[in-house]
This record gives structure tokens, C-alpha cells and sequence, in this order.
């Protein structure tokens, strides 16, 4: 009788345990393996693809668990690829992706029509569509980009928004070309066509933010979030689909849609974040290693012939492509190379052109052998093609993206001016998510262990309970914030003063900004409460009271109103700072009030910054209430306050406690108290 073990394990591997295994093993060993060798991650996880793949070893076929899971994660870079997008300046660099999109589209189509016809001497249809396959782009070392956290350089927007585009624009042309091939080209096709694509667009742009407002606003679990996320990416890739584009288009667009619900620093982002460089792309790009058959490059000359042409035509139209960009644009050489590289891989669209094209029939030979629109020696040339291109963009874009992030590096220490600690006095377990995720946007990116989170307990009561419920809320605290990968130092704390406590800690801690709610008594007269009034009056840090009446991501504008010579105050870049990180790390937009002479101060701070930030002037604080009775349902309110008798204090800063609960029930707001110099005198409101 056979053992189990000898039926069992059969090559290739056919038991679904021993094939998700023999991956994961790989996905593991491989960055360890490849550092020591040099050989980037992307291209390693290719090569052993290739090794236990079909053409390979013949451990693992391409089976439709493999195509799932490579489809999926190919789906994902290109989600990714649009959620880790600045929309400011995705919207600035709208003109240069898409001059580098017709760049690198219309020099590798010129190059491929005139190498086609007259190199390979294929018919005219076919030297168009073979062309289309040297146009076409896959932004397979996009990863790359976004582990040396250099997504947002302007190179990678370009490059995203270019491939947007010139993969729209081949697969527009493959569905022509094979349209006017077959015969198939009727009345009304084209008007069907430009139809189907543009309510696809509209629909995935605007229906999809609106439903994920909507799911966000109401939805807490993190389980729930995550998978309405997978059905937003799957959703948009099917929409495309059924519009005659490319699924990897409308999941780009899926990631642009919902880009301002899922800020860089949420503990959602870092959740999807880390299931796709984990699974889904590790699958994506094996998968693409078991296309690749080495015996290609040995089966006949016609195939190594294509595959030659192939590869250095479209090496140099894409370099050539890159090129002109960067003269046309002023860029570094390091972002020309980083161009070069994201552009230059060839993979998701180019499979599926040169699929359809091989196999279309137009004619028959003389023998009966079918003539079809792309032969084989272009199929075969055509994997061979995928293995180079791949190569060189990986080395390529890591060589630029490795070069870009050092500079970032440096100029980000020239620009750090002091160490931040960030203090979270928390009383309740409630609102401790929303205190975390404030902090988390106004933290500076860099700063990952300098978030503080402390429960003061007054040690004249003698409930047994109480230091247990403290414990509990700063693990709730802790929770939130290893969700978005950082560090929380938990403090508890005993005294007979909680404020004294606080301060006491800020000291301790050389702490720099305090972040803590609105107490919960609904009486003007004691607006901000007790604690937060004595802790004022103790302490000079800057100090954000926050009230959230609805998630933070789901904001969709923060208006911050700053007093007239607020810049004559000693905190004032401190909390404008805090401002310029909100901005980098919020998708909602930014909408300062000033005076005329503070505006002078906030403006050349705001042409520096990279987010949707805009400035109107505000001639006078008694105009406040106008303004609070014109905010929208998502907009946030920040209010710079002074104390009595400073530089900046308003008369109307009285009246602010009747002004928010007349005017702001149902809107979240922020009040900030920034480092002011000489002692307080008097209480705040």
C-alpha cells in the first residue's frame, strides 16, 4: 500500500496547503536572500516566479487561484498607486502627466509603427498593435517608491498620472485597431465608446466619495472599513471593464476617489498599506515570474529577432520619453531616471494587448494555418520583453528612488527645528480614538514615538476601581495608535489637582503641544471646564481642545480663524507648523482667516506647502459670527484664542462660547492656546 505522503506530494503541487505555503516561504525568504545578493526585492520575487513556475521547476501552475490572486494584486498598485497620491498636486502636475503621458505614448507608437512595418515587416494593423504593446506601461516598481516614502515627489505624480494616461490611450487604440481588423467597426461606435467612458469616469469620481462618506460616517469596525475598501477597488475595476478600459484604470480611479477619506497616517491607509505588501503584491508579481518561459530565448531566431527589437525599441522610447520631460519640466537626473523606471516595466496591459491580438484570426495561409493580427514569435517575444523591462525598471527606479529619499533625508534634519512631544490627557475611554487621530495628523511624518498619553487620577478618592479603569483607557489609547504604527507612552498619574498633574507631566515629559477634549458639561458659563482652565492658567504649552462630532477623515475643509498680530506671539509658527502638518497629512482642504499684515506672514509658508491650502483676508473679529453661520456640515473650525491683556486678544473671544453653541452643534472644532510670552494673568474663557 502507498504511503499518503508519496500520493500526496506530487509535482507540480496540486495540494492548496503545500502551494500557499511554498509562497509564503518565499515572500519571507526572499528580501532576506536578495539583500545579500543586491538584487532588489520586486525582481527577486520575478525570478522565483519564474523558478517554480511552469517553465521553471514546475512546483506551482498558473492556475486560477494564481491569476486571482496576480489580478488582485495588480488591482491594488494601482489603487495604491491613487490613494497614495497628493490631490493638490496631482491637480498642479494635471498638465505635466499629461504631457508626459502623450510623451511616453506617442514616441514608443511612432518607434513601434516604423519598427513593425518595415523592421519585422508585419501588416499595418499589426505594426499598430504591436506598437500599442511599446506604449503601454505597468507601474511595477511603484512599491519601491512608497516603501522609501517618496510617493508624493513630483516625479512619481507625474509618472502615475502619465501611465494613467498612456495605458488609457493603448488599450483605447487595441480596442480600435481590433475593431477595424474584424470588420466590427459600425455606426455609432465611436460615440458608444466615448460614452461608456465617460460615465464610467464621472461615476467612479463622484458616486464613490459620496459613498464613502456616507459608509465612514457610520461605520467604526475596522474589519468593515477594510473590506468596503476591496469592494470600492473591485467595483471601480469591473466599471472599467464594463466601459471598455482596462480594470487597472478604474482601480487607479477607485484610489483617487476615496484619497481624501483615507489620510497617509490612518490607521486604515497602514492597514491597507501592509495587507498588500504583504500578500497581494508578493502574489502579483510571482505570478508574473511564472509567465516567463527561458526557453523562449532559445526556440527559434524569428522569436529572439522580435524580442530584440522589442526590447530595445521600447528601452529607448521610454528613455527618450523621460528625457524630454525632464527638459521640458526642468527636473533633477535622479527623477529622470525614477521616471524612466516607473514608466519603462511592461506587464498588464501589454499581456492583455498581445493576447487578444494572437488570438484574432484575420486570414489563412495557403496550408490552412491561421494568420492572426500577432503571430507567435510576437507572443514569445513578448515574455522575453516583460523579463527585461521589469529588470531594468526596478534597477532604475531604485537607483533614482534611493537617491531621491537621501536628499529628502537631509534637507528633512536641516529643516527640523526641535524635538516634538505630543501630551493626550485622556478621562474617558470614548474619545480617546479621535484625540489619537488629531494628534496623529497635526504629528510631524517623521515623528513615530513621541505621542504621550496620560490618566490623572485624584488620589483622595479611594474607589479600588478607578486605577483599573485608567489602565483601561490608555490600552484603548495604545490600540489606536499602534493602528497607525506608532508608539503611545502610556503615564498614570496621581494628584490631588489633575491640571496640576498635567502640567506636572508636560514638564517631565519636555512636552511641546497638549491635545485633549472638550469636557462634557453643556453650561457657556463653564465652557471649557475646570481642568482645562486651571491647566491654562499653570501652563504655557500650546494647548488644542478638541470637540469631534464626526471622524476625523471625513472632514472635508478645516477653517482655521487667526486674530489680527497673532504673529507677533511667541508660539505662532509653533502651531502654524502644526497647520502645514494637517495639510500634508489630511486630504481636506485648508482655508485660513487673517488680517492683512498676518496674512503677509502665513503666505510664503503657504506657496512652500505641497496641500490645498487657501487664504481669505478677515478684516475684523466681529465679523465671526457671519462666518460660523456660513461653515458647511464637514467642515472643521479652528480658533486661535489669546489670553486677556496679550497682543493678539480680540474682544469678541468673549463671546466665542455662545457663538459655537449657537452656531456649531453639529459641527466639530478646535480650539488652539499657543505659547504666549510672560505669565497669564487672568483665566481663559
Amino acid at each position: 500500500m502507498t504511503h499518503p505522503l508519496a500520493t500526496a506530494i506530487t509535482l507540480p503541487l496540486e495540494d492548496p496547503i503545500l502551494k500557499f505555503l511554498l509562497i509564503l516561504v518565499i515572500i519571507l525568504a526572499a528580501p532576506l536572500l536578495l539583500n545579500k545578493l543586491k538584487i532588489p526585492y520586486l525582481l527577486g520575487l520575478i525570478i522565483a516566479g519564474a523558478v517554480i513556475g511552469p517553465h521553471g521547476l514546475n512546483l506551482v501552475l498558473r492556475d486560477s487561484s494564481i491569476i486571482l490572486s496576480g489580478t488582485a494584486g495588480l488591482l491594488y498598485i494601482m489603487f495604491l498607486s491613487g490613494l497614495d497620491m497628493d490631490t493638490s498636486d496631482f491637480r498642479r502636475s494635471g498638465m505635466q502627466s499629461l504631457v508626459f503621458g502623450l510623451y511616453t505614448f506617442c514616441v514608443p507608437l511612432g518607434l513601434g509603427i516604423l519598427a513593425g512595418h518595415y523592421l519585422l515587416g508585419f501588416p499595418i494593423y499589426s505594426s499598430i498593435l504591436l506598437a500599442g504593446l511599446f506604449a503601454s506601461q505597468t507601474l511595477i516598481a511603484y512599491p519601491i517608491t512608497s516603501k522609501l516614502g517618496i510617493s508624493r515627489d513630483k516625479s512619481v505624480t507625474i509618472a502615475v498620472g502619465g501611465t494613467v494616461i498612456t495605458d488609457t490611450l493603448a488599450l483605447l487604440l487595441l480596442t480600435v485597431v481590433v475593431g477595424l481588423a474584424t470588420g466590427s467597426v459600425a455606426e455609432g461606435f465611436w460615440l458608444r465608446l466615448g460614452l461608456s467612458v465617460t460615465l464610467c469616469i464621472a461615476a467612479i469620481l463622484v458616486l464613490f466619495p459620496l459613498i464613502g462618506h456616507w459608509f465612514f460616517k457610520r461605520c467604526s469596525d475596522n474589519v468593515s472599513q477594510y473590506v468596503f475598501v476591496l469592494v470600492m477597488v473591485f467595483s471601480g475595476a469591473y466599471l472599467a471593464h464594463l466601459a471598455g478600459l482596462e480594470p487597472i484604470i478604474g482601480a487607479f480611479l477607485a484610489g483617487l476617489a476615496l484619497n481624501r477619506l483615507i489620510p497617509r497616517t490612518s490607521p486604515l491607509m497602514n492597514r491597507i498599506e501592509f495587507v498588500g505588501n504583504a500578500i497581494f503584491i508578493p502574489f502579483f508579481l510571482i505570478g508574473v515570474g511564472m509567465l516567463i518561459d527561458y526557453r523562449a530565448f532559445f526556440r527559434d531566431w524569428e522569436s529572439i529577432k522580435v524580442a530584440a527589437v522589442m526590447i530595445v525599441l521600447i528601452t529607448a522610447a521610454k528613455y527618450l520619453a523621460a528625457l524630454l520631460t525632464q527638459k521640458t519640466f526642468r527636473l533633477s537626473r535622479d527623477q529622470r531616471t525614477l521616471l524612466f523606471g516607473l514608466s519603462s516595466a511592461h506587464v498588464a496591459a501589454t499581456l492583455a494587448a498581445v493576447m487578444v491580438g494572437y488570438g484574432i484570426v484575420i486570414g489563412h495561409a495557403d496550408d490552412g494555418t491561421p494568420i492572426r493580427l500577432l503571430n507567435e514569435s510576437v507572443l514569445n517575444g513578448t515574455i522575453q520583453m516583460i523579463l527585461a523591462t521589469c529588470t531594468g525598471s526596478t534597477f532604475a527606479t531604485q537607483r533614482g528612488a534611493h537617491n531621491i529619499a537621501l536628499k529628502g533625508v537631509h534637507a528633512e534634519e536641516e529643516s527640523r527645528r526641535e524635538e516634538e512631544h505630543i501630551l493626550i490627557p485622556l478621562s474617558n475611554e470614548e474619545n480617546a480614538p479621535e484625540l489619537i487621530a488629531l494628534s496623529n495628523v497635526l504629528r510631524n511624518p517623521k515623528n513615530r514615538n513621541g505621542l504621550y498619553a496620560l490618566h490623572a487620577i485624584d488620589n483622595r478618592t479611594e474607589d479600588p476601581g478607578l486605577e483599573k479603569k485608567a489602565r483601561k483607557i490608555l490600552e484603548t489609547a495604545a490600540t489606536a495608535a499602534a493602528a497607525s504604527d506608532l508608539y503611545l507612552h502610556e503615564l498614570l498619574r496621581y494628584d490631588v489637582n489633575i491640571a496640576n498633574a498635567i502640567a506636572g507631566v508636560a514638564r517631565e515629559q519636555n512636552i511641546t503641544d497638549i491635545v485633549m477634549g472638550l469636557h462634557r458639561d453643556k453650561s457657556p458659563a463653564v465652557f471649557l471646564g475646570k481642568i482645562a482652565g486651571d491647566l491654562l492658567l499653570r501652563n504655557d504649552v500650546t494647548t488644542y481642545i478638541y470637540k469631534p462630532t464626526q471622524p476625523l477623515a471625513t472632514l472635508k475643509r478645516h477653517v482655521v480663524v487667526i486674530p489680527a498680530e497673532a504673529e507677533k506671539e511667541a508660539g505662532f509658527l509653533m502651531w502654524l507648523r502644526k497647520i502645514g502638518n494637517l495639510a500634508r497629512n489630511s486630504e481636506a482642504r485648508i482655508t485660513l482667516y487673517a488680517s492683512q499684515q498676518t496674512l503677509q506672514y502665513i503666505e510664503p509658508l503657504r506657496r512652500k506647502s505641497k496641500s490645498s491650502v487657501e487664504t481669505i483676508l478677515l478684516k475684523d473679529w466681529s465679523n465671526l459670527q457671519t462666518l460660523l453661520a456660513g461653515l458647511h456640515r464637514n467642515d472643521c473650525l479652528w480658533l486661535v484664542m489669546s489670553r486677556r491683556d496679550r497682543i493678539s486678544y480680540q474682544a469678541a473671544m468673549n463671546r466665542i462660547p455662545s457663538y459655537l453653541e449657537r452656531y456649531l452643534t453639529r459641527n466639530s472644532f478646535v480650539l488652539i492656546y499657543p505659547v504666549q510670552a510672560g505669565a497669564p494673568e487672568s483665566r481663559y474663557l
